[in-house]
């Protein structure tokens, strides 16, 4: 399927690993222009690296208000924004101080807010864009020890709504995308601290941590990279013009009833 996106320029924050690095490398396989952020030289050396097609890396740290201005002046017209920065933290809720939630919400929510706010009126301009913003399925489903986290991907589903709200009517769009855990390497250090103490092999170490962490999972596996990519990369593409203002769930069935 040609998804039409030779000429298109696309940014994707967070973009040196994980779930971002998969879609900038979808992005750049379908013909986009893609540009990647980060603040490790290093880190962007070896993403562009590992991407395998031409992309544009640009060093700075997306989680302030410099940094996004940074990235605007690398690349100011885009027509795909995807906001997939993003950190998070496990903690009881009575141990998360004051700075540990403006943190989240300063890389979680701000570093979206702000770019969505220089991209999406240019967008609206030429009549053509895609912003994504990469939620979770703790948006609907909170675990007690990621309430912050949590928070903040709620947050991201009411500003990608709102958004969306302002685009009536024209070929822009706006929507969410809500994966359960994906493989990286800060989940799999997760599942190794949750089932620290057992003699387990890998596989046997992420079973037993869906059965007992993640039991409404239908999959029982961890998402992978390029499974929440593929959704991200048609999202983006001219053949979605009809999905706007969607929290999409790429979740495996973690979350038993729609929202």
């Amino acid at each position: 399927m040609d998804l039409q996106l030779r000429n298109k320029t696309a940014i994707v924050t967070g973009s040196t690993a994980g779930i971002g690095l998969a879609i900038a490398r979808s992005l750049a396989s379908e013909g986009a222009t893609v540009f990647i952020s980060g603040r490790s030289e290093d880190k962007l050396d070896a993403a562009v690296a590992a991407i395998g097609f031409p992309v544009r890396a640009v060093r700075c740290n997306a989680t302030t208000a410099e940094g996004a201005a940074q990235l605007i002046e690398a690349a100011p017209e885009a027509d795909i924004l995807v906001n997939n920065l993003g950190i998070y933290d496990t903690a009881e809720f009575a141990n998360i101080a004051d700075e540990d939630w403006q943190n989240l919400f300063n890389v979680n929510v701000m570093s979206g807010v702000r770019l969505s706010r220089h991209y999406l009126p240019k967008m609206m301009g030429r009549n053509w864009g895609r912003i994504i913003f990469i939620a979770s399925d703790c948006a609907a489903m909170v675990i007690p020890d990621l309430i912050h986290y949590s928070a903040t991907k709620t947050a991201q589903l009411s500003i990608s709504r709102g958004l969306a709200e302002t685009t009536r009517g024209s070929r822009v769009t706006v929507n969410s995308v809500l994966p359960s855990s994906t493989r990286a390497e800060g989940t799999e250090g997760f599942v190794r601290e949750a089932m620290r103490g057992r003699d387990m092999t890998v596989e046997e170490r992420e079973k037993a941590f869906f059965k007992e962490h993640r039991p409404l999972s239908l999959i029982q596996r961890m998402i992978e990279p390029e499974e929440v990519a593929a959704l991200v990369t048609y999202l983006s593409s001219p053949l979605a013009g009809a999905i706007n203002g969607a929290a999409l769930r790429i979740d495996g069935g973690n979350i038993p009833t729609l929202i």
